[in-house]
């Protein structure tokens, strides 16, 4: 059907935003008007103080129509690598969408909250719900979210920055990677074991980040790796929620030191299942005490260090709420999230192209999502339908207006929460210093498995492979190895191989003299080489530090953070 048109029903919102903003803990809120005063924007003399987003969010939602509050709460993505020029191609995809043909355009017709980036990166577990690409490189992305925030200024919602979000997860999960600096994956990051480190790695991250015009990262992950799970893999920092949570923590830290919002995932622990919820419902089949024990520590970590944003996942938790995905599940996220672990902030759904959500309409399943409790619904598969099944249920009061205002309420705080922070240039895309910060992060990660701590025997000439046709790696590695003084032939050296994510155990090399794991350590097993080695990542600072490694330069004082059978995680330097 059509969009639904809607009287504001503005002076109940204004109460609703208040009751909204005292019950999650916030002071210093404006006067609200009463059911017969109804409210207009505040003047400069009595608008909020700037230092007081909660306070700027109350009174902002009071000024605000039906259709303007429905579309707070929606993140969709959209096609194209510009805000208002777009290929015919997107163009089509966009009218598929939104039945408009460009991203500006559909900002200005469903009043939108933000938008996320979408785009692919080679091995990513995740691309089965990447349907476009909005990214071409470091200088389109800033042109891009330049022209969103054009659009979105326009809006009543005006004054608050707009969201532009993407999976800058780092390793596998990567939409941003050329012209910026390339973290090595979480699961390194577990490895080397240094909270400090980290932050220091993720806050320069987030610079870059600010930077090309993105204020909400869809990162860290929060999962423990409880299983084998392939879709969330390197993507977690480890197997051990004691050495996960400090991790997860300084994650959060760095980022919004930088000014960007940090968004906790996979809610209430992905890592606890070995399936995909792109593609299916998974099962958390641990039980109550388990999961309070094992998987939600390193949430209460992130929550602890202030995360603005906790992302809900489509998982089935048998133990809380039975054959509920808990995107959808009040207990899960009103009881649990926010009352068990105290989470205030911004809820966000998994995407909901993904098939777990697309059980129910667009409409309905947005419905469901914010009355459980979620404040964004993310990646609809449908955004005129979504838009317009929210005002229904609004209209009809199957969906709470007093629910509805409290998730903008919380979406607006977290917009004006990040108003106070000036990105920095584009010239801080990959500075020195950052470049620093990522080198210093991979190469307290390398770890061996197996073989001498001293790798300054390894002989020269060096020949490095790889499998999966990993050229770009190879490449780095060689350069990587002769800038620290290691000759490297085409053949006949000593074999330095490598491997990455979904190489199996075909793919290994029994006459190399050195096997290195650039993603999850497990295909290790099965290795025969005398030295193994892990690195956890592919990224340029992975290879420098595993160069230094191999010319003897550095001790691999790494730790691997998940067990790989038959080898033990070594530690050189304990």
């Amino acid at each position: 059907m059509g969009a639904v048109s809607i009287r504001p029903h503005r002076a109940i919102v204004a109460v609703a935003a208040l009751t909204a903003l005292l019950a999650s803990g916030c002071s210093g809120a404006a006067e609200r008007p009463t059911a017969s005063s109804p409210p207009s924007p505040p003047s400069p003399s009595t608008a909020p103080p700037a230092s007081d987003p909660a306070a700027r969010a109350a009174a902002l939602v009071g000024t605000l129509a039906d259709e303007d509050l429905v579309g707070q709460v929606l993140m969709p993505y959209a096609y194209g690598s510009a805000a208002t020029e777009v290929s015919p191609g997107s163009a089509a995809g966009n009218q598929g969408l939104a039945g408009v043909d460009t991203p500006a355009e559909m900002i200005a017709k469903y009043h939108l909250g933000g938008l996320i980036l979408v785009g692919f990166s080679a091995d990513d577990p995740t691309q089965g719900n990447q349907e476009t690409t909005n990214v071409d490189s470091a200088e389109q992305v800033r042109e891009l979210t330049g022209g969103l925030r054009d659009a979105a200024a326009k809006l009543p919602t005006g004054a608050a920055p707009f969201l532009i979000g993407t999976d800058q997860e780092y390793g596998v999960v990567t939409r941003i990677t050329d012209g910026v600096t390339a973290l090595p994956s979480a699961l390194a990051a577990g490895a080397a074991g240094d909270p400090a480190l980290t932050e220091a790695a993720w806050r320069a991250a987030g610079a870059e980040l600010a930077a090309l015009g993105i204020n909400l990262d869809f990162a860290p992950v929060a999962d423990v790796l409880a299983t084998r799970s392939t879709v969330i893999g390197s993507r977690s920092f480890g197997a051990d929620q004691k050495r996960v949570s400090p991790q997860v923590g300084a994650a959060v830290r760095g980022l919004q030191g930088a000014g960007v919002a940090a968004t906790l995932k996979h809610f209430p622990g992905h890592g606890h299942s070995a399936d995909d919820s792109h593609k299916e419902l998974p099962a958390l089949t641990q039980s109550r005490a388990t999961l309070e024990a094992d998987a939600w520590p390193s949430f209460k970590a992130g929550i602890d260090a202030g995360t603005m944003a906790v992302m809900s996942a489509h998982l089935d938790v048998r133990s809380v709420d039975p054959g509920t995905p808990a995107t959808f599940s009040h207990k899960l996220l009103t009881d649990v999230l926010r009352g068990q672990l105290g989470f205030q902030g911004v809820v966000i759904t998994d995407g909901m192209n993904m098939e777990p959500a697309k059980r129910w309409s667009p409409g309905e399943a947005a419905v469901r999502a914010l009355n459980a409790g979620n404040d964004l619904i993310l990646m609809t598969p449908n955004v005129s339908k979504a838009y317009d099944g929210l005002l229904a249920a609004l209209r009809d009061g199957s969906l709470p207006r007093a629910r509805l205002v409290d998730a903008v309420t919380r979406v607006l705080t977290m917009k004006f929460r990040l108003a106070g922070t000036t990105a920095p240039d584009m010239s801080t895309l990959n500075d020195p210093e950052h470049r620093k910060a990522a080198d210093a992060l991979a190469a307290a990660a390398v770890t061996v498995l197996r073989g001498s701590c001293d790798t300054a025997a390894i002989p020269g000439p060096v020949t490095v492979t790889s499998s999966g046709g990993r050229d770009k790696t190879r490449a780095l590695l060689t350069d990587a190895l002769t800038a620290a003084g290691v000759r490297v032939v085409p053949s006949g050296g000593t074999v330095v191989h490598l491997v990455g994510y979904g190489d199996g155990t075909s793919d290994l090399r029994d006459d190399a003299a050195v096997t290195v794991a650039m993603d999850t350590p497990y295909v290790l097993a099965k290795a025969k080489s005398p030295t193994l080695l892990a690195t956890y990542s592919s990224s340029r600072a992975a290879m420098n530090g595993l160069a230094a490694v191999l010319a003897g330069k550095a001790r691999p004082g790494g730790r691997s953070p998940v067990k790989v059978t038959g080898l033990p995680a070594t530690t050189c330097d304990s």
